[in-house]
């Protein structure tokens, strides 16, 4: 579309050009939403037409980035690769865009490669949608085959922005990011009326008053212009440096004339995974809080609080929205603002019943109460969606029963492929299931899920003692039925990374006062009877026991340091059983 509308310079042309993040290039995945403007004279008419499109995540962990970016929109185009077929993300998005009331319009994309089955494909997508199979576009984006035509079917059919150009200017921020020298960048939907270059703008919801120093389109550079009228989507700029007071999903509308009331925001995340991240160098603490900062405005869906740990120091407790999530936000924060960090093991919020009847949150196994003092556990449970062609439906039935699934229905989407519903506990799957599913079905099979709700569950607090004391930052809470192996396999992994003392030093996995595994890291032991040669043996049972007595007064003063790699090994997902 870019080439067909010349948005672009020739010479500035490449492969994958609005996912600009050095992240997204090299896992070939959207991971920000991208808006570019463009202009395209139809054949049709022969009228010049003003299209803003965004580009959208379509991994389930990034839904909330296409629910803001539908909330700026009035159509949709539904993407599909014309040799994987539907899968189970392309559900939930569909689902999505029609939810928010989106025109939709189907295509068919790669359909000049060789494994291309347009035909089978167009019958996915239209037992998806509801519309007949030769209503679905065929394209190629490589070639540019079909593309005007899909372009002239978006004019025909996605009706124009409903906004007032005389009404008080309102604008809703559908994204943000930071600019080290110009400040906040907020890309915005402009609903009613219009901005101008040097106008006093106020944040309806934060009430931050500031004047716009730079407004302007994305084409996708940043390309300055006097105003942003009604229906118009660009960014603005106002030198504001403090992240907090310009949010995403806030209103933006002139100081002169208000707006009586905001636009309708965005619903409040609700994250599904929490991590601690703590600084590898303790030094690096106020950088790390200053690189979240800065993050969560462009990423709305990132949150955190302070946290302490005996063993990691002083960090931060995150909430995201899964695994993969937290994998991009981790890099980031490495890449982009040159931090070392460990995480530690990813958990879920759980609610604790006490026994008088308070319920409390529980967002790390270390806040967990005296278990004399827990009436009940719950979890959170997830209803998780699985496309896969039919030979797989084996052993993805078996992975869910090993991850305490429960079976929730089954049906074929075609002669070959078919959806499988489970009920899953939220934190069987955050450690690894994506990848044994795509391992165990050679990358066919897709996933989706979407929260259910809370279930009582039989849930222990596991921890990890070295020599007597317990080491916090690997505690988790694991169903009771679990407890032994995964005791038994952390400790095994401890024993292998922790280095060797002058002293025997035992490392335990125990529910409360009671031991399920345990390991000997084996002491050194010096040769102090190496010198002595022949002569009475009194003289080196003498030896001999002044070792014993001087490891002895070791074992009580000595303190373990437990080494970074021992920490990472743990936290190492893709060993765990």
């Amino acid at each position: 579309m870019l080439e067909l509308t010349h948005t672009v310079d020739p010479r500035l042309m490449r492969a994958q050009l609005l996912d600009s993040m050095d992240l997204e290039r090299e896992r070939g995945i959207t991971i920000k939403a991208q808006a570019v403007r463009v202009f395209y004279e139809s054949p049709v008419d022969g009228e010049t037409y003003q299209l803003h499109l965004i580009d959208t995540p379509g991994h389930v962990d990034f839904t909330y980035e296409v629910s803001r970016s539908l909330a700026a929109c009035e159509g949709a185009l539904l993407v599909v690769d014309a040799s994987q077929g539907v899968e189970a993300q392309t559900v939930a998005n569909t689902y999505l865009a029609i939810e928010s009331g989106l025109e939709l319009i189907p295509c068919l994309n790669k359909v000049d490669l060789p494994g291309a089955e347009p035909e089978r494909v167009a019958e996915e997508v239209a037992d998806l949608i509801g519309e007949p199979a030769d209503s679905v576009r065929r394209i190629s984006a490589k070639t540019g085959a079909g593309v005007s035509e899909v372009l002239d079917e978006l004019i025909a059919r996605v009706p124009p922005p409903s906004g007032d150009p005389d009404a008080p200017a309102r604008a809703l921020i559908f994204d943000s990011q930071f600019d080290q020298y110009r400040g906040v960048v907020a890309y915005v939907r402009v609903v009613d009326g219009s901005f101008k270059n040097g106008a006093g703008i106020v944040a309806m919801q934060a009430g931050t008053y500031a004047e716009i120093d730079d407004i302007g389109f994305l084409t996708p550079q940043m390309v300055s212009a006097e105003q942003l009228s009604a229906g118009e989507v660009g960014f603005l700029i106002t030198g504001i440096k403090d992240v907090t007071r310009l949010r995403v999903g806030d209103t933006l509308t002139l100081a002169a004339r208000p707006a009586a009331e905001p636009l309708p925001g965005y619903r409040e995340v609700k994250p599904m995974v929490f991590c601690g991240l703590f600084p590898i160098d303790s030094d690096d603490y106020p950088d790390l809080r200053d690189a979240l900062e800065k993050l969560t405005l462009n990423d709305a869906a990132l949150s955190w609080e302070p946290e302490t740990s005996d063993a990691l120091g002083f960090g931060f407790r995150c909430g995201f929205l899964g695994l993969l999530h937290m994998d991009i936000v981790r890099e980031r924060l490495e890449r982009e603002y040159d931090l070392e960090l460990l995480a530690t093991m990813p958990s879920v919020e759980y609610e604790i019943t006490q026994t008088d009847g308070s319920v409390v949150p529980i967002h790390s196994p270390n806040d967990m109460p005296d278990p004399s003092s827990v009436a009940s556990v719950r979890e959170p449970y997830i209803r998780a969606s699985i496309l896969t062609p039919k030979e797989y439906v084996g052993t993805i039935m078996e992975l869910c029963q090993d991850r305490r699934g429960q079976h929730a229905g089954m049906h074929y989407l075609s002669a070959e492929r078919l959806q499988i519903n489970y009920d899953l506990p939220l934190a069987e799957i955050v450690l690894d299931f994506f990848d044994q599913l795509k391992s165990r079905t050679r990358g066919y099979a897709s996933l989706d899920y979407e929260l259910t709700g809370m279930r009582e569950s039989d849930l222990v607090k596991l921890q990890i003692l070295l020599a007597g004391e317990p080491i916090d930052a690997l505690s988790m809470l694991v169903h009771r039925a679990k407890a032994t192996e995964v005791g038994r396999t952390m400790v095994e992994k401890l024993r292998e990374k922790i280095p060797r003392q002058q002293y025997d030093v035992p490392v335990q996995a125990a529910i409360g006062s009671r031991i399920i595994a345990r390991e000997t890291i084996k002491a050194y032991r010096k040769d102090v009877i190496a010198k002595c040669y022949g002569g009475d043996i009194s003289r080196k049972r003498k030896l001999l026991a002044q070792q014993k007595r001087g490891k002895k007064r070791m074992k009580q003063v000595g303190r373990i340091e437990v080494p970074q790699e021992a920490f990472l090994a743990v936290l190492d997902l893709e060993s765990r059983p």
